[in-house]
């Protein structure tokens, strides 16, 4: 769920999140809307009150794990972990983890991806936080959770700090909860769709090389909601 849907309706806390989050257009090709969040860390207020969120909700959930999806989970994964008392484990993409691992693969538009995960880095029936930047279409957070229930963990849930509207309604990924800050603006939006007059629009929102395509047979006054009618995923290779 999104947090403003769950006890943070008019937090002004989720409104500088969001503030905090630069849209780059035509990044990196044109259509593309990348949702930076290295603004997010410039804003020392804005970085705190999103650990501050997460970490409010988990620290009395007995969580004894939090694991960072490569690469922007470990961006947000340890500092929660710090603060709930609990141990951080990376899962990471094919061989960057030095010893043996327990692996997990998912599919892309074109071909497949993994993560990897450290054999003995979690134990049978510890409870485990899922983190990660996005959430687009779910596919690499449910990668996650399969992994994890492979080592016999329990997935308490997945946190993500920003996440598309089309995942409304759909706040389960195998069976787990998905918990979401914030959604890219619908301004931002609305600016790219006006910038295109062919009758044909395409756009994607791209954040940890994880993209979304809209399309559109029209090229002006559309909402997000109203355009997506297709979506793909792609993963970054780093």
């Amino acid at each position: 769920m999104f947090a403003e849907e769950n006890g943070l309706h008019g937090d002004p806390r989720i409104k500088a999140i969001s503030d905090a989050i630069r849209v780059v257009p035509h990044f990196p090709k044109k259509g593309i809307m990348f949702q930076d969040i290295t603004t997010l860390l410039l804003d020392q207020k804005a970085f705190r009150y999103t650990v501050d969120i997460f970490v409010d909700r988990y620290r009395d959930k007995k969580i004894s794990v939090v694991a960072g999806v490569e690469a922007r989970g470990f961006i947000f994964g340890p500092p929660i972990a710090l603060a709930i008392g609990a141990k951080f484990v990376p899962l990471r993409k094919p061989k960057k983890l030095p010893g043996e691992v327990i692996s997990e693969s998912y599919v892309l538009e074109y071909g497949t991806d993994c993560l990897e995960m450290h054999v003995g880095a979690v134990q049978p029936g510890e409870r485990v936080l899922i983190v990660d930047d996005l959430v687009a279409t779910g596919g690499t957070l449910s990668a996650a959770i399969r992994l994890l229930e492979r080592a016999r963990a329990e997935v308490v849930e997945c946190a993500c700090v920003i996440g598309l509207p089309f995942v409304k309604g759909n706040w389960k990924l195998n069976g787990v909860p998905l918990y979401v800050l914030v959604e890219p603006r619908l301004d931002d939006l609305n600016m790219m769709l006006q910038q295109h007059s062919d009758g044909a629009v395409k756009l994607d929102f791209l954040a940890k090389g994880k993209s979304i395509s809209l399309r559109s047979c029209n090229s002006t006054g559309f909402t997000l909601e109203s355009v997506i009618l297709g979506f793909k995923s792609s993963f970054s290779s780093h």
